[in-house]
């Protein structure tokens, strides 16, 4: 069956027949207590400065309250918490363990106050309409289920004049660092997430996902198909990771 946003065949972990959004949830849990380590580790840091890069795209717009989609263990949202000095921010993810590491960094950085983390799909948020000054998402839109749906909840639960900020990887298109760039995260990254990490799939997961994903135009496109008013696209060290950014009319 063809994935209904890209048109390539979906990309699928363990092959076990549960839907991809159940697979993601086995995935993240299962690498959960090295997540964080891996990431700084694998990405040289760069990560931090990708994060820190995306949110000063509602640095003006001074949002007072924030949906955290796909958090995670809560980097972006306690980043989100630094800089912007938001009211509240709510952050959701599928994956327990996941949260519940987040919950434990909340509390050593005394913003339990500030952030609040929660089960919950992305594709089905329980918020009401127009709850959210902004809506950010860090490396979760490509492991969405349902990519369009999931995209169409974070418009309706954004305020009019609100903001969208997409962080998420994409595909560098330059000589030789195309080539080196498809090496490491084809042979390497998997190498050392075996050494690390107890689900070995997680790690060749990522390289097919981040080939299937629509990004660059194709993304902006799907952004505006959904309703969002002047998306853009900033490609970040030499393209390996792209921000998108969009409005809520």
């Amino acid at each position: 069956m063809a994935n209904n946003e890209t048109g390539k065949a979906p990309v699928t972990l363990y092959g076990s027949g549960d839907s991809k959004k159940a697979e993601v949830e086995r995935m993240f849990d299962n690498i959960a207590p090295k997540y964080d380590l891996l990431n700084r580790v694998l990405s040289l840091g760069i990560d931090v400065r990708w994060r820190k890069r995306a949110l000063d795209y509602l640095k003006t717009a001074q949002p007072q309250s924030i949906l955290d989609v796909a958090t995670g263990t809560a980097d972006v949202a306690i980043m989100a918490a630094r800089i912007l000095k938001p009211a509240k921010i709510t952050g959701i993810d599928i994956a327990n363990q996941m949260l519940d590491l987040g919950r434990l960094k909340i509390k050593k950085e005394d913003l339990e106050q500030v952030i609040t983390l929660e089960t919950g799909d992305s594709e089905n948020l329980r918020f009401a309409g127009n709850s959210f000054d902004a809506v950010t998402v860090a490396f979760g839109v490509r492991n969405f289920e349902n990519l369009e749906k999931g995209l169409a909840e974070m418009l309706r639960v954004l305020r009019p004049g609100g903001r969208v900020v997409i962080l998420e990887f994409s595909r560098p298109r330059i000589f030789p660092f195309k080539q080196l760039y498809n090496s490491y995260f084809k042979y390497v990254l998997p190498a050392i997430g075996r050494l690390t990490s107890r689900d070995i799939r997680a790690y060749t997961y990522l390289f097919e996902s981040v080939q299937a994903f629509p990004e660059g135009d194709d993304f902006l496109n799907i952004l505006t198909k959904i309703g969002y008013q002047n998306p853009v696209c900033e490609r970040l060290t030499l393209g390996i990771c792209s921000i998108y950014s969009a409005t809520k009319q």
